[in-house]
């Protein structure tokens, strides 16, 4: 499956893009190697990189900078820690969403895939109301800076939610949409005492409300869950939007998947599973934390491992969009080039977004300039040939 979903979702401040911006001095990480020199921009669009001219409208020095594509989250829930910064404290949805654009663009990411989760989790500040009520503000922005994105997450043990995700593919308001079955016993929790564990260690749960979470989840028959998989994907695919699945366990089930029409695997649990996916043609989606931090939170397959196998084409922000610029820092013994495709131009591709992910002529204006030393950060963000983000030191104060 293949989505064209080109142009910006979110609509964005209401100022044209510049007539002309060149960023100078700059270490331009092209798809395929790193060059000195610039990106000009011409509206917003990219029309030379390289040995450019240096005469603009705008011109952004980069002072010996690397020079990168923006980057392209297709999974980051961190929107939920800026809506519920602590278990009980809710902030208006606005605040979020307008704190999560600013944050990720001081994360490099230009366009953002928000993972909503369409879950009756009360516990954890999660239910269908309040992901239809995070989707309409997504939908609904006009003053954000970078372009967000609805990945509509549906969590199938659950009818409601099933409706929930259904309605807002029907509302053309999804950009992804991706199956998970948060079941005991299954996916990151391979055995109930895990599960178990997991939520009776959790400040938002008692062990009796633990119990109640397995009952329910484990009440679903399998056919019944594979069934709503089905329906929702071919939903979804019916209405052109790219598909994903979550913490598949082993390879029969990715083929199970795979079947059904799944595009993309998100977080395979085994090295033989996301094996299985290379295989069947899914393009794997792993977290960028797990690489930065060198271990999977739950024990479960490390990101280094599946990309020295060359079974990972995509890594995500999930839960700290930092990870995700700083991951293509981390040495893989690959280019540097490889590692950003990985957080550019393959999601990019992955979800049809064919015109950016890339330093290229005709491309998308989407750019960020970035200091790698001693931690990379971005000093500067053009959005669509807007300049829209800069923190760099050599203009702030001193102490």
């Amino acid at each position: 499956m293949t989505a064209s979903t080109t142009g910006s979702r979110t609509a964005g401040p209401e100022t044209a893009a510049t007539n002309s911006l060149v960023v100078i001095d700059g270490r331009i990480v092209t798809p395929d190697s790193v060059v000195e020199g610039g990106v000009r921009v011409e509206g917003d669009r990219i029309v030379a990189v390289g040995d450019v001219e240096t005469e603009a409208e705008t011109v952004v020095d980069a002072d010996g900078r690397y020079v990168m594509p923006g980057l392209i989250d297709l999974h980051g829930d961190d929107i939920e820690n800026h809506l519920h910064p602590r278990s009980g404290a809710r902030m208006a949805t606005p605040m979020a969403l307008a704190a999560a654009d600013r944050s990720n663009l001081a994360a490099g990411i230009t366009t953002k895939f928000h993972a909503i989760s369409f879950e009756l989790d009360e516990s954890e500040n999660r239910s269908p109301e309040l992901a239809a009520d995070l989707t309409d503000a997504i939908t609904d922005a006009d003053d954000l800076l970078a372009d967000h994105r609805l990945h509509a997450r549906c969590e199938v043990t659950q009818p409601e939610c099933v409706d929930g995700v259904l309605e807002v593919v029907d509302n053309g308001d999804a950009d992804l949409v991706s199956v998970m079955s948060h079941i005991p016993g299954k996916g990151q929790f391979r055995d109930i005492d895990s599960f178990r564990q997991y939520y009776e260690e959790s400040a938002n749960h008692t062990a009796e409300e633990a119990e109640e979470m397995i009952e329910k989840r484990c009440d679903v028959p399998m056919a019944t869950v594979r069934e709503r998989v089905t329906h929702v994907v071919e939903h979804a695919h019916d209405a052109g939007i790219v598909t994903a699945s979550h913490d598949d366990e082993d390879p029969a089930e990715v083929d199970r998947l795979a079947d059904t029409g799944v595009d993309i695997t998100e977080y395979p649990i085994t090295l033989e599973t996301a094996q299985r996916a290379t295989e069947r043609g899914m393009h794997t989606a792993m977290g960028a934390p797990n690489l930065v931090r060198g271990e999977s939170q739950w024990g479960n397959l490390a990101t280094a491992d599946a990309i020295e196998a060359g079974v990972v084409d995509t890594l995500v922000a999930d839960y700290h969009p930092p990870s995700l610029l700083a991951a293509a820092f981390v040495d893989t013994g690959e280019a540097l080039p490889e590692r950003v495709r990985r957080v550019t131009a393959n999601p990019a591709d992955a979800v049809g977004l064919s015109e950016r992910g890339r330093l290229a002529p005709e491309q998308r204006a989407d750019l960020v300039v970035v200091d790698d030393e001693p931690t990379p950060t971005v000093t500067q963000a053009i959005v669509d040939g807007n300049p829209v983000y800069r923190a760099d030191a050599a203009i702030g104060g001193q102490r």
